[in-house]
């Protein structure tokens, strides 16, 4: 079983000047309805199907799964997705050995900026830079 453990948070403060890349993604859901969620993501020139199951212990872990198709399958997807397609900008920001990965959200969901990090256990230590604001896991 695949597994994703991963804490999320609100930013606060500047990370940018931390951040080594960044990409422009777009993605929408074919299916979200509380017990699995199916997203189709274009990013770069690359495209993703995910599958993801229920979250677990708060939020902290749920199975995902996915699978790497080409750009252009992602794209004759994504107008099959439910209103709302996401548009965001993701920085990479190492921290203590493993990177917090930032989404600066575009279009309606403007000025969220949310950081993830997953770890390799639910338990695993993890540092807590300053522009890190209120936990949303």
């Amino acid at each position: 079983m695949l597994v994703e453990i991963e804490r999320k948070f609100l930013v606060v403060g500047d990370y940018k000047t931390h951040a080594t890349s960044h990409t422009y993604i777009a993605q929408g859901y074919l299916c979200a309805d509380g017990v699995r969620t199916v997203r189709v993501r274009v990013r770069d020139d690359r495209g993703y199907l995910t599958i993801k199951g229920p979250s677990h212990d708060g939020g902290l872990w749920r199975f995902e799964w996915e699978k790497e198709i080409s750009a252009d399958e992602a794209r004759v997807l994504l107008p099959l997705c439910l209103p709302g397609v996401v548009e965001k900008v993701r920085w990479l920001v190492p921290v203590g050995g493993l990177t917090y990965e930032v989404d600066e959200f575009l279009g309606v969901n403007a000025g969220l900026t949310v950081a993830e990090i997953e770890l390799p256990a639910v338990d695993a230590p993890f540092e807590r830079p300053d522009w890190l604001g209120r936990e949303v896991t």
